[in-house]
């Protein structure tokens, strides 16, 4: 089987390519990224020598570049996104240009290039904000800031390939990732890092917003049961079990680092802040046999550790 990786130097679909080097299954893995801020080809330097690794640098927006290089791919797994929040409120259009356009134009190479499979990794934050209880697949999306808006639409259009063209698809949507070469951005490694350069962690508003937290790792072995599982024109949730407070995860990851409570710094409120995330998972425990298995206080520890021995690699990229 041969899988089109787009995003494959980011965050999470780095982590996914790693995960999978070795599955014999897989005959080739190509990797399709176009090394924006959050893409690190070093991401990628334990798979490099892999006979089944290909990289292309490129951009998921250019029809000709995504036209050739799903020639002879059997899944497309699009990870390739923009994705932090407060970017896309100071520069939507780039948010709807990559997630909305650049998603079209992948679906489009799909169909040209007879693709078999088309996974869409989404995001929880296209259902909105919950007060209380957890979200299914089958919740109406209500996003509220331009990042969940592009990927929310980025949704539709997947789905209505699956309906107008017969495009086998799929959608998975996950709550809040963690883990290793995350960029230091986002919430957790810059708490972190913002740590280790002895620098106090921002929180918004009061810290009572709500997020469900799961391990990379266990993210990761979903969307591969999804390409073996998954059944055609399904979206499937994955969550953590792991919902806190922003300031309840600052405590924590505060008590790691032995500092007290002194080390926060409350600030403005994010314009439109979802108040809680939750996703219900149990559609993907009964259709593809997966549970997240990190204990997340383990897990929030090793990924501390990742960074304190890692420090050469987001300081290269910390602005």
């Amino acid at each position: 089987m041969n899988l089109l990786v787009t995003g494959g130097a980011g965050f999470i679909g780095s982590n996914f390519v790693r995960s999978i080097i070795d599955n014999p299954k897989y005959e080739k893995i190509t990797v399709l990224d176009s090394l924006t801020y959050a893409g690190n080809l070093s991401n990628l330097n334990s798979v490099a020598n892999s006979k089944k690794f290909v990289f292309v640098k490129g951009d998921i927006c250019n029809l000709e570049v995504v036209s050739e290089v799903t020639k002879g791919v059997d899944v497309i797994l699009n990870f390739a996104a923009e994705s932090h929040v407060d970017r896309s409120i100071s520069n939507p259009y780039q948010f709807l240009n990559t997630n909305v356009l650049g998603t079209q134009s992948m679906l489009e190479a799909a169909v040209k290039n007879k693709v078999a499979r088309f996974i869409q990794i989404s995001t929880d934050e296209v259902y909105g904000s919950i007060i209380d209880g957890s979200w299914t697949e089958e919740w109406p999306l209500a996003p509220n800031s331009p990042y969940s808006a592009s990927k929310a639409s980025a949704d539709l259009l997947v789905l209505s390939y699956y309906k107008t063209f017969g495009l086998d698809v799929n959608i998975t949507r996950c709550s809040n990732n963690y883990g290793p070469f995350q960029f230091p951005e986002k919430v957790i490694p810059l708490f972190v890092t913002n740590l280790l350069q002895h620098k106090k962690i921002p929180i918004y508003g009061t810290g009572e917003n709500i997020r469900d937290w799961i391990h990379v790792e266990d993210h990761c072995s979903g969307i591969e049961k999804t390409i073996g599982l998954g059944k055609p024109g399904h979206i499937y949730n994955f969550g953590g079990g792991n919902e806190v407070t922003n300031f309840e995860l600052a405590k924590i990851i505060l008590s790691w680092f032995q500092f007290d409570l002194d080390k926060i710094e409350y600030v403005q409120d994010r314009k439109g802040h979802d108040y809680r995330y939750s996703v219900s998972f149990e559609k993907s425990s009964t259709e593809l046999n997966w549970t997240p298995t990190k204990d997340f206080k383990d897990g929030l520890f090793q990924t501390i550790e990742w960074y304190k021995n890692n420090t050469s690699w987001w300081e290269s990229l910390k602005h």
